[in-house]
């Protein structure tokens, strides 16, 4: 998958890969629609931060899960 490019396809595969690394129990708090393309270069820096680390402290977790919040249309 080529996440250079701006696409919703690409919103919803980091979306998917954000909840299922942070292994989130409340995947719809995370809806992939929730995001638009004017927020993509936040939401892949936030995406390859997440998949280059193992584990995660709860305030990590929280903080991740709060800074997407954010990013929400």
């Amino acid at each position: 998958m080529d996440l250079s490019i701006k696409t919703n396809e690409n919103i919803q595969y980091m979306i998917s890969q954000i909840t299922t690394k942070l292994r989130m129990v409340n995947v719809d708090a995370l809806k992939s629609s929730d995001y638009n393309e004017e927020i993509y270069d936040d939401l892949r820096d936030i995406y390859e931060m997440v998949m280059k680390k193992s584990t995660f402290s709860p305030n990590e977790m929280q903080a991740i899960v709060e800074e997407l919040g954010n990013l929400r249309k």
